[in-house]
């Protein structure tokens, strides 16, 4: 019984910080369910512009991101309305609604939606005390660039997800990433934890476009859910996002975890350590801290 309230205990904790973590999200959806259930004086999109800016600078004075953060919003933002300007414009989906803050079809509040998953990770990444090891950052990095052109180039050229997916999931086969909830330090395999993500920003892009944010073809008459196929996609996209955000922490020398370190389960005690490779000299080396929180 004792056992059994602990996880209860601990998933609750899990579930509380996983929700502070997506804050900026919930802004985001917020502005979405308010811009379609109540009549503004200037176009939908607009309004959803302003409001994703007033969120990331509001963020920012606060101190709920650090102004590298910012960038890297601001960098998802630019790749994400890339990618939508291109999928728009090959009839993949659609932006109803006329904006002036629009470009190719493309309202610009729409790179915001891709701007929400960094910040997720970089809020994650605080308040779990995010760690990773056996983290190959030069490679994966190509995988990543690799994914995010074959979003381009499958259009013309032979589909390579699934090979970069697979060739993804062998160069993470031996990474973890490590999180502490309450007193207690865990890890999971980093792939699997892309996987999961990826299926919760499926659950949200149901949500998104339950609210006429954008339209497959398929909704254009009547809303369906998105097809279950597009978790994948959106796992490969997270990669891509968890690399971004490694190249600050790495800067700020919060990318690795420390080879040695206890890995405390709550009531179980110390358990073996992780073992991943240090940081080379400049790249982020860290003090070994203490398992116990």
């Amino acid at each position: 019984m004792p056992r059994i309230r602990r996880f209860v205990h601990q998933l609750v904790r899990f579930a509380w910080l996983e929700t502070q973590s997506c804050v900026f999200a919930i802004g985001v959806f917020v502005g979405l369910a308010v811009a379609y259930a109540v009549p503004l004086p200037i176009a939908r999109y607009d309004a959803l512009l302003v409001w994703c800016l007033l969120l990331t600078f509001g963020f920012w004075a606060l101190g709920l991101e650090t102004w590298r953060e910012v960038l890297v919003i601001f960098g998802f933002h630019a790749l994400g309305l890339a990618l939508e300007i291109f999928k728009v414009q090959q009839g993949s989906w659609l932006y109803p609604g006329d904006a002036v803050t629009k470009v190719a079809g493309v309202p610009l509040f729409s790179g915001f939606m891709y701007a929400a998953v960094g910040s997720y990770i970089c809020q994650a990444w605080r308040r779990f005390d995010l760690r990773v090891s056996y983290y190959r950052p030069l490679v994966t990095t190509v995988v990543a660039v690799g994914i995010y052109l074959n979003f381009f180039t499958h259009h013309y050229l032979v589909d390579l997800r699934v090979l970069w997916a697979v060739v993804g999931l062998w160069v993470l086969r031996r990474c973890r990433v490590h999180f502490t909830v309450g007193d207690a330090r865990y890890r999971m395999p980093l792939a699997l934890s892309f996987l999961l993500i990826g299926f919760f920003l499926w659950l949200a892009e149901n949500g998104a476009t339950f609210l006429d944010a954008w339209n497959y073809p398929g909704q254009v008459a009547v809303w369906e859910a998105v097809h279950a196929a597009k978790l994948g996609a959106w796992a490969l996209l997270v990669s891509m996002s968890f690399v971004l955000v490694a190249t600050v922490k790495a800067q700020e020398g919060r990318l690795y975890h420390v080879p040695g370190e206890p890995m405390v389960t709550g009531d179980a005690g110390p358990v073996s350590p992780a073992v991943g490779p240090r940081p080379a000299s400049g790249s982020g080396s860290e003090r070994p801290r203490t398992a116990s929180r």
